[in-house]
């Protein structure tokens, strides 16, 4: 019974589930909001949100540095720390600009669960399955 509830027959493996959620994570980021901004840059110029009253496009290309660079590196554990941390910062943004720190916003709850993947894959590092870690010896 405390096989069962414990679940102690499964292997534990931290470096293997940073791995997992720096791919699944990053890799949905990646996909559903760095491609649209990557091959649609010009046309997402004209409906922009500019939450920090810099600009359409100097918010667009952070956002697509983030979105469409920082997620990738992140897959291949190259620069974690520094990338997961641009991905908060833009995050933030959002959250509390965009969505006023609420649930209540659409979509406020998918910002919080990217916010709270990449805060952990900031302070976590990138494990041992990355180049960070073969390039650095970061574990």
């Amino acid at each position: 019974m405390k096989k069962l509830l414990t679940l102690n027959f499964l292997p534990v493996n931290k470096d293997m589930a940073l791995l997992l959620l720096r791919i699944l994570v990053s890799f949905s980021l990646f996909y559903k909001h760095g491609i649209e901004k990557l091959t649609g840059f010009s046309n997402m110029q004209t409906h922009f949100p500019d939450p920090l009253h810099i600009g359409v496009t100097p918010g667009l290309m952070f956002a697509l540095i983030t979105d469409g660079i920082c997620s990738l590196l992140i897959i291949f554990g190259i620069a974690t720390r520094l990338a997961a941390l641009l991905i908060v910062i833009n995050l933030t943004v959002v959250f509390i600009l965009m969505h006023k720190g609420s649930f209540v916003e659409a979509h406020a709850e998918l910002v919080y669960v990217y916010l709270s993947s990449f805060l952990c894959i900031l302070f976590a590092g990138a494990g041992k399955y990355s180049l960070d870690n073969r390039l650095f010896k970061t574990s």
